[in-house]
């Protein structure tokens, strides 16, 4: 039987920073496949995880503050292109 954190089933806007979620959660939360999330992990550039025992643990704050800084230091299209 799995037992979740009551607040596991609030939508991921009205959790709390100090929730945990899993690394199938976040895959769900970023419309990313879990084997990225491992990737990202493997080479440091996606959220922070944490084993707690044998799974993988992330909280909401660190999962808003990773989007937060994707938002922030991405470049917008238009300033790729190159005009001639």
């Amino acid at each position: 039987m799995t037992r979740h954190h009551p607040s596991a089933a609030a939508p991921f806007p009205e959790r709390h920073d100090d929730d945990l979620l899993t690394l199938d959660e976040v895959a769900e939360i970023l419309h990313t496949p879990e084997n990225t999330l491992r990737w990202w992990r493997q080479t440091g550039t996606g959220p922070e995880f944490f084993k707690i025992g044998r799974r993988l643990f992330t909280t909401v704050g660190d999962v808003r503050r990773w989007i937060r800084h994707q938002r922030l230091t991405s470049v917008p299209v238009a300033r790729i292109r190159k005009v001639d």
